[in-house]
């Protein structure tokens, strides 16, 4: 219903649409359940299977719309789950019931609590064998989530997000808490909400994920965080349809700033920007990097995402790695494919570069191999953690040279071995001096005396078989190694 203000406003209260973020547990199953709401395949598309950014989807259900925010589970992204329950209205807690509380269960509680978002727990995969639901229940009654019927007021449902079981129901909880909520918005007024992903395209430029909490964005409207400023110069919905105007609680993507706004930053639309940003430029001076200065004894790396949420999440979950060997140091961190400015300045800093979901250009890869810079890429960001983590476990290890395998051995006497062998790794030098390895395990140290490539002497052997002449007290067998390292 339209009303006048005494300021002489229009005003059209409504009540909006509910805000959900949907939280638990990795593989848990909230993109399952959200692929079963939606009637979609988005899990099967993740990589690895798991959720690696904050995306908003809206359904109608019953006459009326809900936008649910899918939230990572993997304990890397713990600031998007923080910013989900910042945005939300309410939230479904997932906990599947052949598993219970888990860590990131534990730390999904802590931050509903603290935000103080209502929500309803769905207790998940009650299809599987194994599954109890009782136990389930009294886990969470463990970890103060107080539920209904057990002396508390938190909803529950048991639910099959793979079979659809207790779904209907699970949608009648959130309309009904909504409506205890009372959430409004006013149309009439200026657009607001927040930031909940941003990236650069090379087609688009910079692309904004938001949800929009009150008012109606329009095209052709200025737009401002704290950081970044711009003009809407193209709005789409969550489905990429493009979009004249659009209103509460619809989730949206917004191309026309001209700077990366921050994840989770408030937004505001029209003639509010001039007194949101009074204490910050209109179009603000933002480095596309951040270089940081230069530690002694540290591991060097530049980090390179796809969104600044990622990057975000990135960078803390590397920083607080619980490495033995290596401290890290990131010396610059940045959205966007890896470029060969990136290389060049890895290059400068002796740093490596830690590109996640990201694209490496190919001037890039090609630098990269010139100036001998390691690029560790991956889509899956416990990937990366496994990378950082082997190098971590190899800092002390002395640099491999060369590797061989025996696989025949022809003759000793005095200790001077006639034998062939192939090399796996790396390349032999004549003289080079090596250490027999069976099952992993040192046995002795030698020394070549003699290589051949195809019965001819050479001073030098790469990957392929060869013969050779070494001496060494070690008894050799078929199947060691001699592992020839760098002289320091």
């Amino acid at each position: 219903m339209s009303k006048t203000t005494a300021q002489n406003q229009t005003s059209e209260q409504i009540t909006r649409p509910p805000v959900v973020v949907v939280m638990g547990h990795v593989d848990h199953g909230k993109t399952t359940l959200l692929d079963y709401i939606r009637k979609t395949r988005v899990a099967e598309r993740e990589a690895g299977g798991i959720t690696q950014a904050t995306g908003a989807y809206e359904i109608v259900w019953k006459d009326k719309k809900i936008t649910f925010i899918d939230t990572p589970g993997h304990q890397a992204f713990t600031c998007m789950r923080q910013r989900g329950a910042d945005i939300a209205d309410l939230a479904v807690l997932v906990v599947a019931a052949d598993d219970g509380v888990k860590p990131q269960t534990k730390e999904a509680i802590d931050i509903l609590k603290k935000c103080g978002t209502p929500f309803v727990v769905a207790i998940n995969k009650i299809d599987k064998n194994n599954a109890d639901a009782e136990r389930t229940r009294q886990s969470l009654m463990g970890n103060s989530v107080l539920l209904e019927k057990y002396g508390g007021d938190i909803a529950w449902v048991e639910i099959s997000a793979k079979q659809g079981t207790g779904v209907d129901e699970l949608l009648d909880h959130i309309l009904l808490m909504w409506e205890m909520e009372s959430g409004t918005c006013d149309l009439a007024a200026p657009g607001r909400g927040y930031v909940l992903e941003a990236h650069r395209s090379g087609q688009q430029g910079i692309v904004v994920s938001v949800i929009i909490k009150n008012g109606t964005v329009r095209v052709g409207e200025n737009i401002c965080t704290k950081s970044a400023c711009g003009k809407v110069r193209s709005l789409e919905t969550f489905l990429g349809t493009r979009a004249q105007m659009l209103q509460p609680s619809s989730p949206a993507r917004i191309i026309g700033f001209e700077a990366l706004p921050e994840t989770g930053e408030e937004f505001v639309i029209g003639s509010q920007v001039d007194t949101f940003v009074s204490d910050a430029p209109l179009v603000p001076e933002k480095e596309e990097t951040q270089i940081l200065a230069p530690e002694e004894d540290s591991v060097k790396i530049i980090l390179k995402a796809d969104t600044c949420g990622s990057l975000e999440a990135l960078s803390q979950v590397l920083l607080a790695l619980p490495l033995r060997n290596l401290k890290l140091h990131i010396v610059s961190q940045a959205v966007g494919d890896v470029t060969d400015g990136d290389v060049k300045l890895a290059s400068t800093t002796h740093a490596t570069i830690i590109a996640f979901n990201v694209k490496v250009a190919k001037p890039a890869e090609n630098l990269a191999l010139g100036q001998h810079v390691k690029i560790v890429s991956s889509d899956i960001i416990y990937r990366l953690i496994e990378k950082l983590e082997e190098m971590d476990e190899r800092a002390n290890e002395k640099p491999v040279a060369g590797i061989l395998e025996i696989l025949a051995v022809f003759s000793n006497k005095n200790k001077k071995w006639v034998i062939g062998g192939k090399v796996t790794e790396g390349r032999l030098l004549l003289q080079d001096k090596f250490v027999v390895s069976r099952a992993d395990a040192p046995l002795g140290r030698g020394r070549i005396t003699n290589l051949q490539r195809n019965k001819m002497d050479a001073k030098r052997v790469e990957e392929g078989e060869c013969g050779l002449m070494v001496e060494t007290p070690v008894e050799l067998q078929v199947g060691d190694h001699l592992v020839v390292e760098f002289e320091e």
